[in-house]
């Protein structure tokens, strides 16, 4: 028992000490930033990212430092990092619109749907692990506006309860499958950044194939398949074609 109290102290002390140091070389690199030293301060941010001390607000920070630099590329992709963990982030929605108008490629995306123009303007806006805790409350509430209606003898607060339960039953209903659906659309879709400066996009997976298009930096990709060391992709506008992984940096790690 006195070996597991002396680990748990250990872990915690190192997880405590690791924390602190991480916040340390946060506070630092932001000041490095403040002082127009953007080189110094990635170096900083790089530092907590190669320890998996990730944040919105790292991702954030670094998208800054590069844009500062001038590297649409790499800003486009740690602003995208961002949103991925924080679907709110105005800042960096905000940021990345600016970046975008650095790239050459201008891609119309093709007409939403009804569906597609909610999902982006509302679901879109929480992740998935949101909507999964707003299921928690909505079970928890649905549950306990039954118990109150179960427990009461008032006619006219066992109606209001009754009502009540029902309605938050039906928004659980809802909520997880949106969850689902986001977890799935998450887990399913990839998306990459170009990061050469010009790249040609091919018809096939192989270096004789005809060039389609021309793709450069900093313009975002749907990845649909793989061969090898290629990858399919898919812009907004619905085309597709083939690109060597090596011009691509994938936004999530799959």
């Amino acid at each position: 028992m006195k070996k597991l109290f002396f680990f748990l102290f250990v872990l915690s002390s190192t997880i405590f000490v690791a924390q602190n140091s991480a916040k340390k070389i946060f506070e630092n690199a932001n000041n490095l930033y403040k002082e127009g030293k953007f080189n110094e301060a990635i170096i900083g941010y790089k530092k907590i990212e190669a320890k998996d001390s990730i944040s919105a607000a790292l991702y954030y920070n670094l998208g800054n430092s590069y844009y500062k630099l001038n590297d649409v590329a790499t800003s486009i992709y740690y602003y995208e990092k961002t949103l991925l963990m924080d679907p709110l982030h105005k800042d960096a929605a905000n940021n990345l619109a600016f970046a975008k108008r650095m790239t050459i490629d201008t891609i119309e995306a093709l007409p939403k749907t009804f569906l597609q123009r909610l999902e982006n303007k509302y679901l879109q806006k929480l992740s998935y692990n949101e909507w999964a805790k707003l299921s928690v409350v909505f079970s928890v509430l649905g549950a306990l506006l039954f118990l109150l209606f179960y427990s009461t003898d008032i006619s006219k607060k066992k109606r209001i309860y009754f009502l009540s339960s029902v309605v938050s039953f039906l928004l659980l209903i809802v909520a997880v499958g949106i969850t689902y659906h986001q977890h799935q659309k998450a887990n399913n879709t990839e998306y990459a950044i170009i990061f050469s400066p010009k790249v040609n996009v091919n018809n096939a997976p192989t270096l004789n194939s005809e060039t389609v298009f021309e793709l450069h930096e900093g313009t975002k990709v749907t990845v649909l398949d793989n061969v090898d060391n290629w990858r399919k992709i898919k812009l907004a506008d619905g085309k597709t074609g083939w690109i060597a992984l090596e011009n691509l940096k994938m936004l999530t790690d799959k």
